[in-house]
């Protein structure tokens, strides 16, 4: 049992006793930092039922516990707030069960599975700054899942057809005289991205030209010249036209290679790829299924709807007239597909709020269908992420491309870095990885630190300070352990847990306090589906050691004991701070 639960269990024990009532679920807080304690039981609850103030029942409580309760120490009353201090010894078995225990924080396999989809890039055009948000959600909900107890498929759907694909595809056939990435020294994706746009800009040019000559700008925009161009190319495409598929494949694979590049910079993976020229025929027969049952209605002109009013939603079409898809019934199709493949209790799609319609609908019509999947379904919708400068645009070439992002961070990194001039003794190989870690560590911390459903805005030099809520000040402080620790070793002092005897500093017991939240941080951030509760309990851990380092001293105690816990207790920190950044895709330094 934990600490919690033997606790709520003396609670309740003590409530029963003095008052013969069976009280309802027992919760419990922490408390707050201006009062002594460490845990707090609110009393209000049950002033009703006991006909006594919540002061008073504070009181009875605490008497009880300081009698009979095997870890309880002591107790204060403020007003209906009960605040528990444990024993010594309490906090010292705490201790020496994570201590213990390599996996402290994770869970057995609990036998369910998940699929987390996430990335979903474009063929027109490389990652940016807002594909680094989902990545790394993505990434880290998938971890946090799996240190929760879950089997993980992460897979990515990648939007390789279309008309923004044709659009590249014919600005390149227009103006690319044969370029190649081997020939330009330009990164595949990112040759893909300038002429998605050179479209943008000549299309532009023709609407003007249009415009000036009498034609107004909505029908211009409707007849430019390169528009048409790009709607014959994506019916070429869907014809199987030879020329038009192999330039298709040829931008592709330059295009899929960039990207390769990209993930293993960020150190993102796929366990399955989905390709939308694959799946984008897929639901036909769903409809067709939905026709049967009721479930949808084919109205004059032929098209097939579902009314979704019950549900507070709208009509939908889900078919049009002439027989084509929309995307609703590719996105019926392919979770079809997925369930068929891998039969998950639960599928996540890590997708921006712009799309939080589309999936209530695609969950609605999913119900509606009878398809059972349906109740494990989830969006993990997430904000956009601005700079300073303003929002972004792909096709007007104002992103921020996360090649660029990346190879700037590196940059900042090893300016900051070498200001504090601490690496003098570095290799130049050890420095490149130091810069890596460091940039990486800054951009996953500050995309992941935000409430995922937050829009946020980015600052490429806030997020790298080693003062502040940041990556590097965590594996500052990580790296600064770990240098206790080989000091501690190399003065062969061993890292033990003291006998009953020993009378714990008030911020050892802070500590191994901040230590015990780690396995509830790890399970609420896998149900909320929210990694910025792990970001925020490592920098709060990070400050805690940081307070203790200051407070006590480790090597200097004339108490042996002393010395030995605190390394002890400095080990166990360095590996909850290293388990809980890994949560978040972040590697640590050993040293700085």
């Amino acid at each position: 049992m934990t600490i919690e639960e033997i606790l709520k269990g003396d609670i309740k024990k003590a409530i029963q006793k003095h008052f013969e009532i069976d009280a309802e679920e027992i919760i419990l807080q922490p408390t707050k930092k201006e009062f002594e304690g460490f845990y707090t039981f609110v009393t209000f609850t049950l002033t009703k039922t006991t006909r006594k103030a919540p002061a008073e029942l504070g009181q009875i409580i605490g008497n009880e516990l300081i009698e009979n309760s095997s870890v309880v120490d002591s107790f204060n009353v403020v007003q209906g707030f009960l605040n528990i201090s444990l024993k010594d010894q309490t906090w010292l078995n705490l201790f020496g069960q994570m201590s213990s225990h390599p996996d402290y924080g994770a869970s057995p396999s609990n036998g369910q599975s998940v699929m987390v989809e996430f990335s979903s890039p474009n063929t027109n055009k490389p990652l940016h700054l807002g594909h680094l948000r989902n990545n790394f959600l993505g990434d880290s909900l998938s971890k946090i899942l799996k240190a929760s107890g879950y089997d993980i498929i992460k897979t990515c759907l990648v939007n390789d057809r279309g008309i923004h694909i044709c659009k590249s595809m014919l600005a390149y056939r227009e103006l690319g005289n044969g370029e190649t990435p081997e020939s330009s020294g330009i990164k595949g994706d990112h040759l893909a991205g300038k002429y998605y746009v050179k479209f943008d800009q000549e299309y532009k040019k023709q609407i003007k030209e249009l415009v000036e000559q009498g034609m107004k700008e909505e029908e211009a925009a409707k007849k430019a010249p390169w528009i048409l161009e790009a709607q014959k190319l994506l019916l070429l495409w869907e014809q199987g036209d030879a020329d038009t598929m192999a330039l298709w494949q040829k931008m592709n694979s330059w295009v899929y290679q960039g990207f390769g590049e990209t993930y293993k910079k960020i150190d993102v993976s796929f366990d399955k790829t989905y390709y939308e020229s694959d799946t984008y025929l897929l639901g036909k027969d769903i409809i067709e299924e939905g026709l049967q049952k009721g479930v949808f209605y084919r109205k004059e002109d032929n098209s097939v709807w579902i009314s979704l009013v019950e549900e507070g939603l709208d009509e939908k079409l889900v078919l049009r007239g002439d027989g084509t898809s929309v995307y609703i019934t590719q996105d019926l199709g392919t979770t079809e597909l997925k369930n068929k493949d891998f039969h998950n209790d639960r599928y996540l799609w890590v997708v921006g709020n712009e799309q939080d319609y589309h999936f209530k609908v695609l969950f609605a019509i999913l119900k509606r269908l009878g398809r059972t999947y349906s109740e494990g379904c989830y969006h993990i919708s997430y904000g956009m992420v601005d700079l300073p400068s303003g929002k972004m645009k792909s096709r007007e070439g104002t992103v921020v491309d996360a090649d660029d992002l990346i190879a700037e961070m590196i940059q900042t990194a090893a300016d900051r870095t070498q200001e504090l001039g601490k690496i003098d003794d570095f290799d130049s190989a050890e420095a490149k990885q130091l810069y890596n870690q460091l940039a990486m560590g800054a951009l996953k911390y500050f995309l992941l630190k935000v409430d995922p459903k937050k829009r946020m805005l980015f600052n490429p030099l806030e997020s790298i300070d080693f003062q502040g809520h940041t990556g590097p000040f965590i594996q500052y402080t990580y790296a600064r352990i770990r240098s206790i620790i080989r000091k501690a070793e190399q003065a062969e002092i061993a890292a033990v847990i003291p006998g009953d005897a020993y009378k714990l500093h008030p911020a050892e017991r802070e500590l191994i306090f901040s230590l015990s939240l780690y396995p509830s941080k790890v399970s609420a951030a896998a149900s909320e589906f929210a990694p910025s509760l792990i970001s925020q309990y490592a920098f709060e851990l990070a400050k805690v050691y940081n307070q203790f380092y200051a407070e006590v001293s480790i090597f200097s105690d004339p108490n042996p004991e002393a010395t030995r816990f605190r390394v002890a207790l400095s080990k166990v920190v360095s590996e909850t701070i290293r388990k809980a950044l890994g949560l978040m895709g972040i590697e640590v330094p050993e040293r700085m």
